[in-house]
């Protein structure tokens, strides 16, 4: 069975100078915070604030394909898609380009689960993100 993919945010993110390591590029390690941002923005848009109690998401698995090298100065599209709830997970990908360029710089993926964060034990995901997710 395949899974579908939703777009649910597109989000803009400026390359810092800061972001580059020394062989002149986006460090690896940056598009995985790119790719949290969106994450954060979705959930937060949404009204599931990214804080430490009762039932939170967090991601268990993430992988990033780098396509081609970011550079600065510059400017991140993310575009970020969910696919069908599970019970306690959802699937995540994201698309990374340079805003006005159509390239695929990079692409990702992420596993997140609500989790209680009492117990450290999976919990259902929110009825009322099942249902967006579901429409």
């Amino acid at each position: 069975m395949e899974t579908l993919k939703k777009l649910v945010l597109t989000t803009e993110i400026p390359i810092r100078w800061g972001d580059m390591d020394a062989y002149q590029h986006v460090n690896n390690t940056i598009y995985f915070r790119y790719m949290e941002q969106a994450r954060v923005e979705w959930l937060e848009a949404l009204g599931y604030k990214v804080l430490p109690m009762g039932a939170a998401p967090v991601v268990i698995t993430a992988n990033c394909t780098f396509l081609a090298p970011l550079t600065y100065p510059g400017t991140v599209e993310v575009k970020l898609y969910a696919g069908d709830p599970g019970r306690s997970s959802v699937m995540t990908w994201y698309e990374l380009r340079i805003k006005g360029d159509e390239t695929l710089y990079a692409t990702g993926e992420s596993k997140v689960v609500w989790m209680d964060t009492a117990t450290g034990k999976s919990a259902p995901i929110p009825d009322e993100l099942r249902t967006l997710l579901a429409a």
